[in-house]
Protein backbone atom coordinates (compact mmCIF):
# COMPACT_ATOMS: atom_id res chain seq x y z
CA UNK A 1 0.00 0.00 0.00
CA UNK A 2 1.28 3.59 -1.15
CA UNK A 3 1.18 6.39 1.50
CA UNK A 4 -2.36 7.69 2.27
CA UNK A 5 -3.46 11.23 3.55
CA UNK A 6 -5.71 10.18 6.17
CA UNK A 7 -8.77 12.98 7.11
CA UNK A 8 -11.07 13.24 10.38
CA UNK A 9 -14.40 13.55 8.83
CA UNK A 10 -18.56 13.26 8.71
CA UNK A 11 -19.71 11.22 5.93
CA UNK A 12 -22.70 12.91 4.41
CA UNK A 13 -25.09 12.39 0.95
CA UNK A 14 -26.35 15.16 -1.12
CA UNK A 15 -27.89 14.59 -4.53
CA UNK A 16 -27.57 10.47 -4.04
CA UNK A 17 -23.80 11.96 -4.14
CA UNK A 18 -21.49 10.98 -0.95
CA UNK A 19 -19.35 13.80 0.54
CA UNK A 20 -16.87 14.12 3.45
CA UNK A 21 -16.54 16.83 5.97
CA UNK A 22 -13.27 17.25 7.75
CA UNK A 23 -10.95 19.49 8.99
CA UNK A 24 -7.19 20.27 7.45
CA UNK A 25 -4.36 21.70 9.46
CA UNK A 26 -3.38 25.07 7.17
CA UNK A 27 0.26 23.55 6.45
CA UNK A 28 -1.40 21.58 4.17
CA UNK A 29 -3.69 23.51 1.94
CA UNK A 30 -1.04 24.96 -0.36
CA UNK A 31 0.62 21.72 -0.48
CA UNK A 32 -1.89 19.69 -1.42
CA UNK A 33 -4.86 21.67 -2.97
CA UNK A 34 -4.48 22.65 -6.22
CA UNK A 35 -6.12 25.53 -8.39
CA UNK A 36 -6.31 25.81 -12.76
CA UNK A 37 -3.21 27.38 -14.33
CA UNK A 38 -4.15 30.98 -15.38
CA UNK A 39 -3.49 29.91 -18.86
CA UNK A 40 -5.63 27.33 -19.11
CA UNK A 41 -8.80 28.35 -21.48
CA UNK A 42 -11.86 28.57 -19.45
CA UNK A 43 -13.98 26.39 -21.35
CA UNK A 44 -11.34 23.61 -19.83
CA UNK A 45 -11.25 25.27 -16.37
CA UNK A 46 -12.98 24.35 -13.17
CA UNK A 47 -12.96 27.21 -12.18
CA UNK A 48 -12.23 31.10 -12.54
CA UNK A 49 -9.07 32.76 -12.63
CA UNK A 50 -7.34 33.81 -9.42
CA UNK A 51 -7.44 37.64 -9.10
CA UNK A 52 -4.39 38.39 -7.33
CA UNK A 53 -5.58 41.80 -6.14
CA UNK A 54 -7.61 40.06 -3.84
CA UNK A 55 -4.23 38.25 -1.83
CA UNK A 56 -3.07 41.10 0.41
CA UNK A 57 -6.65 42.07 1.92
CA UNK A 58 -7.13 38.69 2.61
CA UNK A 59 -3.44 37.48 3.93
CA UNK A 60 -3.37 40.86 5.79
CA UNK A 61 -7.11 40.06 7.65
CA UNK A 62 -5.06 36.92 8.78
CA UNK A 63 -1.52 37.86 9.94
CA UNK A 64 -3.25 40.87 11.87
CA UNK A 65 -5.95 38.60 13.29
CA UNK A 66 -4.45 35.09 14.78
CA UNK A 67 -6.48 35.23 17.53
CA UNK A 68 -9.87 35.80 15.71
CA UNK A 69 -10.08 35.39 12.22
CA UNK A 70 -12.68 33.16 10.62
CA UNK A 71 -12.78 31.00 7.26
CA UNK A 72 -15.15 29.26 6.03
CA UNK A 73 -15.02 26.01 4.15
CA UNK A 74 -12.95 24.99 1.73
CA UNK A 75 -15.09 22.78 -1.38
CA UNK A 76 -12.90 20.43 -2.99
CA UNK A 77 -13.22 17.38 -5.63
CA UNK A 78 -10.70 14.36 -5.10
CA UNK A 79 -9.61 12.66 -8.25
CA UNK A 80 -8.56 9.64 -6.67
CA UNK A 81 -9.78 6.80 -4.44
CA UNK A 82 -11.41 7.57 -1.14
CA UNK A 83 -12.15 4.93 1.44
CA UNK A 84 -14.54 6.27 4.85
CA UNK A 85 -13.52 4.23 7.95
CA UNK A 86 -16.77 4.88 10.16
CA UNK A 87 -16.49 4.52 14.40
CA UNK A 88 -19.16 2.18 14.33
CA UNK A 89 -20.92 -0.45 11.90
CA UNK A 90 -24.81 0.88 13.11
CA UNK A 91 -25.96 3.85 14.11
CA UNK A 92 -24.59 7.53 14.40
CA UNK A 93 -20.51 6.12 14.67
CA UNK A 94 -21.66 5.22 10.96
CA UNK A 95 -21.63 8.41 9.48
CA UNK A 96 -18.15 9.55 11.68
CA UNK A 97 -14.41 8.17 11.32
CA UNK A 98 -11.99 8.97 8.82
CA UNK A 99 -10.83 9.06 5.04
CA UNK A 100 -7.75 7.51 3.61
CA UNK A 101 -6.76 9.09 0.06
CA UNK A 102 -3.71 8.34 -1.75
CA UNK A 103 -1.18 10.84 -1.56
CA UNK A 104 -1.03 10.36 -5.50
CA UNK A 105 -4.71 11.58 -5.21
CA UNK A 106 -5.37 14.89 -7.11
CA UNK A 107 -7.39 17.62 -5.24
CA UNK A 108 -8.82 20.39 -7.16
CA UNK A 109 -10.88 23.41 -5.14
CA UNK A 110 -14.01 24.04 -6.45
CA UNK A 111 -15.05 26.86 -4.24
CA UNK A 112 -12.26 29.24 -2.03
CA UNK A 113 -9.04 29.32 -4.26
CA UNK A 114 -8.48 32.50 -3.26
CA UNK A 115 -8.53 31.46 0.70
CA UNK A 116 -6.39 28.78 0.34
CA UNK A 117 -3.30 31.52 -1.71
CA UNK A 118 -3.96 33.87 1.22
CA UNK A 119 -3.04 31.04 3.49
CA UNK A 120 -0.23 30.16 1.73
CA UNK A 121 1.09 34.04 1.69
CA UNK A 122 0.04 34.25 5.42
CA UNK A 123 1.77 31.01 6.84
CA UNK A 124 5.30 32.76 4.98
CA UNK A 125 4.65 35.31 7.55
CA UNK A 126 3.78 33.47 10.10
CA UNK A 127 4.42 29.87 10.30
CA UNK A 128 2.76 29.40 13.70
CA UNK A 129 -0.62 29.24 11.80
CA UNK A 130 0.63 25.63 10.25
CA UNK A 131 -0.86 23.66 12.76
CA UNK A 132 -4.50 25.73 13.15
CA UNK A 133 -7.41 24.14 10.89
CA UNK A 134 -10.16 24.99 8.07
CA UNK A 135 -12.94 22.84 7.73
CA UNK A 136 -13.00 20.90 4.02
CA UNK A 137 -15.95 19.42 2.21
CA UNK A 138 -14.59 16.80 -0.38
CA UNK A 139 -16.54 15.05 -2.89
CA UNK A 140 -15.08 12.75 -5.05
CA UNK A 141 -14.09 13.88 -8.76
CA UNK A 142 -16.47 13.19 -11.09
CA UNK A 143 -15.02 14.86 -14.26
CA UNK A 144 -14.81 18.08 -15.46
CA UNK A 145 -18.31 19.10 -16.14
CA UNK A 146 -19.16 18.14 -12.55
CA UNK A 147 -16.39 19.98 -11.30
CA UNK A 148 -17.65 23.06 -13.45
CA UNK A 149 -21.08 22.69 -12.39
CA UNK A 150 -20.65 22.49 -8.40
CA UNK A 151 -18.58 25.64 -9.14
CA UNK A 152 -21.74 27.41 -10.91
CA UNK A 153 -23.94 25.77 -8.08
CA UNK A 154 -22.11 26.77 -5.49
CA UNK A 155 -22.04 31.10 -6.89
CA UNK A 156 -25.06 31.30 -8.22
CA UNK A 157 -26.91 31.89 -5.00
CA UNK A 158 -24.26 33.45 -3.31
CA UNK A 159 -25.19 37.03 -2.11
CA UNK A 160 -22.63 39.48 -0.94
CA UNK A 161 -24.30 41.29 2.31
CA UNK A 162 -24.87 44.97 1.92
CA UNK A 163 -22.61 47.44 2.64
CA UNK A 164 -24.67 48.49 5.29
CA UNK A 165 -25.02 45.40 7.54
CA UNK A 166 -20.81 45.37 6.76
CA UNK A 167 -20.71 47.96 8.86
CA UNK A 168 -23.28 47.67 11.35
CA UNK A 169 -21.29 44.34 12.30
CA UNK A 170 -17.96 45.14 11.72
CA UNK A 171 -15.86 45.24 15.17
CA UNK A 172 -12.45 45.56 14.35
CA UNK A 173 -12.55 48.37 11.79
CA UNK A 174 -12.71 51.80 13.69
CA UNK A 175 -14.61 54.07 11.11
CA UNK A 176 -17.52 51.22 11.49
CA UNK A 177 -17.42 51.84 14.95
CA UNK A 178 -17.25 55.56 14.73
CA UNK A 179 -20.13 55.48 12.54
CA UNK A 180 -22.49 53.26 13.88
CA UNK A 181 -21.92 55.10 17.28
CA UNK A 182 -23.03 58.31 15.23
CA UNK A 183 -25.93 56.58 13.76
CA UNK A 184 -27.06 55.10 17.65
CA UNK A 185 -26.36 58.37 19.29
CA UNK A 186 -26.39 61.70 17.42
CA UNK A 187 -29.43 63.69 17.50
CA UNK A 188 -28.87 64.27 13.66
CA UNK A 189 -28.98 60.83 12.80
CA UNK A 190 -30.98 58.85 15.80
CA UNK A 191 -33.31 56.85 14.53
CA UNK A 192 -32.90 57.96 10.61
CA UNK A 193 -30.47 55.63 10.15
CA UNK A 194 -31.38 52.39 8.32
CA UNK A 195 -28.53 50.04 9.94
CA UNK A 196 -29.33 46.89 7.57
CA UNK A 197 -29.55 48.02 4.02
CA UNK A 198 -27.84 49.95 1.65
CA UNK A 199 -31.01 51.08 -0.32
CA UNK A 200 -34.25 52.74 0.97
CA UNK A 201 -37.68 51.71 -0.27
CA UNK A 202 -39.92 54.26 -1.32
CA UNK A 203 -41.66 54.44 1.84
CA UNK A 204 -39.36 53.73 4.18
CA UNK A 205 -39.24 55.86 7.42
CA UNK A 206 -35.20 56.50 7.64
CA UNK A 207 -33.91 59.60 6.03
CA UNK A 208 -30.25 57.63 5.84
CA UNK A 209 -28.31 54.85 4.95
CA UNK A 210 -25.38 53.58 7.52
CA UNK A 211 -23.31 52.73 4.05
CA UNK A 212 -23.75 56.22 3.14
CA UNK A 213 -22.52 57.69 6.36
CA UNK A 214 -20.17 55.57 6.46
CA UNK A 215 -18.56 57.01 3.22
CA UNK A 216 -19.51 60.05 4.38
CA UNK A 217 -17.55 60.00 7.33
CA UNK A 218 -14.44 57.78 5.55
CA UNK A 219 -14.15 61.26 3.16
CA UNK A 220 -14.35 63.42 6.10
CA UNK A 221 -11.80 62.13 7.88
CA UNK A 222 -9.39 61.19 5.39
CA UNK A 223 -6.02 61.72 5.91
CA UNK A 224 -6.68 63.49 9.50
CA UNK A 225 -4.17 61.75 12.08
CA UNK A 226 -6.01 62.21 15.38
CA UNK A 227 -7.25 60.09 18.63
CA UNK A 228 -10.26 57.72 18.16
CA UNK A 229 -12.42 59.52 20.36
CA UNK A 230 -11.28 62.85 19.02
CA UNK A 231 -11.98 61.74 15.69
CA UNK A 232 -15.32 60.82 16.62
CA UNK A 233 -16.16 64.00 18.16
CA UNK A 234 -14.99 66.26 15.59
CA UNK A 235 -17.68 64.11 12.96
CA UNK A 236 -20.28 64.31 15.05
CA UNK A 237 -19.81 68.08 15.22
CA UNK A 238 -18.91 68.69 11.74
CA UNK A 239 -22.50 66.82 10.91
CA UNK A 240 -24.54 68.72 13.72
CA UNK A 241 -23.72 71.83 11.91
CA UNK A 242 -24.23 70.48 8.41
CA UNK A 243 -27.25 70.04 10.09
CA UNK A 244 -28.10 73.40 10.66
CA UNK A 245 -27.73 74.08 6.97
CA UNK A 246 -30.47 72.03 5.70
CA UNK A 247 -33.49 73.03 7.68
CA UNK A 248 -35.29 69.81 5.86
CA UNK A 249 -33.19 66.98 8.12
CA UNK A 250 -34.75 68.91 10.92
CA UNK A 251 -38.55 68.48 9.59
CA UNK A 252 -38.11 65.07 9.45
CA UNK A 253 -37.52 65.04 13.52
CA UNK A 254 -39.90 67.36 14.02
CA UNK A 255 -42.37 65.65 11.86
CA UNK A 256 -43.63 68.31 9.60
CA UNK A 257 -41.75 66.42 6.63
CA UNK A 258 -41.75 63.03 5.85
CA UNK A 259 -38.62 61.19 5.18
CA UNK A 260 -40.24 59.40 1.82
CA UNK A 261 -41.07 63.52 0.88
CA UNK A 262 -37.49 64.53 1.53
CA UNK A 263 -35.84 61.98 -0.62
CA UNK A 264 -38.30 62.44 -3.15
CA UNK A 265 -37.84 66.38 -3.42
CA UNK A 266 -34.86 66.67 -1.86
CA UNK A 267 -30.97 64.78 -2.99
CA UNK A 268 -29.37 65.91 0.38
CA UNK A 269 -29.81 62.74 1.95
CA UNK A 270 -28.78 60.49 -0.43
CA UNK A 271 -25.32 59.06 -0.68
CA UNK A 272 -23.63 60.80 -3.21
CA UNK A 273 -24.43 64.20 -0.88
CA UNK A 274 -23.24 62.58 2.48
CA UNK A 275 -20.10 61.37 0.44
CA UNK A 276 -19.79 64.92 -1.50
CA UNK A 277 -20.63 66.78 2.04
CA UNK A 278 -17.61 64.49 3.84
CA UNK A 279 -14.76 65.76 1.06
CA UNK A 280 -15.61 69.00 1.56
CA UNK A 281 -15.79 69.01 5.44
CA UNK A 282 -12.38 67.28 5.07
CA UNK A 283 -11.23 70.25 2.60
CA UNK A 284 -12.06 72.61 5.41
CA UNK A 285 -10.62 70.82 8.37
CA UNK A 286 -7.49 71.03 6.18
CA UNK A 287 -7.57 75.02 5.51
CA UNK A 288 -8.78 75.73 8.49
CA UNK A 289 -7.10 76.57 11.97
CA UNK A 290 -9.68 76.40 14.08
CA UNK A 291 -12.98 75.29 14.37
CA UNK A 292 -14.54 78.52 14.28
CA UNK A 293 -12.93 79.20 10.81
CA UNK A 294 -14.47 75.94 9.25
CA UNK A 295 -17.59 76.50 10.76
CA UNK A 296 -17.88 79.99 9.74
CA UNK A 297 -17.15 79.12 5.81
CA UNK A 298 -19.39 75.92 5.85
CA UNK A 299 -22.31 78.27 6.46
CA UNK A 300 -22.16 79.34 3.10
CA UNK A 301 -23.74 76.04 2.00
CA UNK A 302 -26.70 77.45 4.01
CA UNK A 303 -27.61 78.87 -0.22
CA UNK A 304 -27.49 75.57 -1.53
CA UNK A 305 -30.96 74.70 -3.18
CA UNK A 306 -31.04 71.28 -2.64
CA UNK A 307 -34.35 70.20 -4.68
CA UNK A 308 -34.28 67.84 -7.29
CA UNK A 309 -35.84 70.55 -9.76
CA UNK A 310 -32.71 72.42 -9.10
CA UNK A 311 -31.55 72.37 -12.92
CA UNK A 312 -27.87 72.88 -11.73
CA UNK A 313 -28.11 69.27 -10.27
CA UNK A 314 -28.52 67.61 -13.87
CA UNK A 315 -25.76 66.16 -15.33
CA UNK A 316 -24.08 66.33 -12.03
CA UNK A 317 -25.51 64.00 -9.19
CA UNK A 318 -28.59 63.61 -11.30
CA UNK A 319 -28.38 61.49 -14.77
CA UNK A 320 -31.58 61.15 -16.82
CA UNK A 321 -33.85 62.20 -13.33
CA UNK A 322 -32.32 59.79 -11.19
CA UNK A 323 -29.87 60.32 -8.32
CA UNK A 324 -26.16 58.70 -9.67
CA UNK A 325 -23.55 58.01 -7.06
CA UNK A 326 -21.10 56.86 -9.65
CA UNK A 327 -16.98 57.93 -8.91
CA UNK A 328 -17.73 61.13 -12.20
CA UNK A 329 -21.04 62.28 -10.62
CA UNK A 330 -19.51 62.63 -7.08
CA UNK A 331 -16.64 64.48 -8.00
CA UNK A 332 -19.16 67.00 -10.35
CA UNK A 333 -21.18 67.34 -7.01
CA UNK A 334 -18.20 68.26 -4.66
CA UNK A 335 -17.17 70.64 -7.66
CA UNK A 336 -20.73 72.06 -6.96
CA UNK A 337 -20.44 72.93 -3.39
CA UNK A 338 -16.74 73.61 -3.66
CA UNK A 339 -17.65 76.31 -6.03
CA UNK A 340 -20.55 77.75 -3.27
CA UNK A 341 -18.44 78.19 -0.44
CA UNK A 342 -14.87 79.22 -2.66
CA UNK A 343 -12.66 76.53 -2.58
CA UNK A 344 -10.40 76.11 -5.17
CA UNK A 345 -10.73 72.69 -7.31
CA UNK A 346 -7.92 70.19 -7.25
CA UNK A 347 -6.49 69.26 -10.86
CA UNK A 348 -8.61 66.59 -11.43
CA UNK A 349 -11.58 68.07 -10.30
CA UNK A 350 -10.82 70.57 -12.90
CA UNK A 351 -10.46 68.34 -15.53
CA UNK A 352 -14.34 67.02 -14.84
CA UNK A 353 -15.40 70.29 -14.35
CA UNK A 354 -14.30 71.43 -17.83
CA UNK A 355 -15.36 68.25 -19.12
CA UNK A 356 -19.22 69.10 -17.63
CA UNK A 357 -19.12 72.69 -19.23
CA UNK A 358 -18.15 71.61 -22.55
CA UNK A 359 -21.06 69.04 -22.49
CA UNK A 360 -18.61 65.84 -21.92
CA UNK A 361 -19.61 64.46 -18.72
Amino acid sequence: MGFEYVFPSIRGVQAGREFFVSMCPLRLIPKIFLFDDDEIPPEVRAQRVLNKGRLPALTRYIVDNPDDYVFSALTASIDGNIVFEGIADQGTGMRAGQIRVPMAARFLINDGQHRRAAIELALKENPDLGDETIAVVFFHDAGLARSQQMFADLNRHAVRPSRSIGVLYDQRDDLANLTRLLALRSPVFKQHVEMESSTLSARSRKLFTLSALHSGNQALLQGLEMERDKAAALAQSYWEHVDTLIPEWAMVRERSLTAPEVRRDYIHSHGIALHALGKIGNALLRDSTTPAEWQKRLKKLSSVDWGRSNPDWEGRAIIGGRVSKSHNQVLLTVNYLRQTIGLRLSPEEQRAEDAYQRGDA
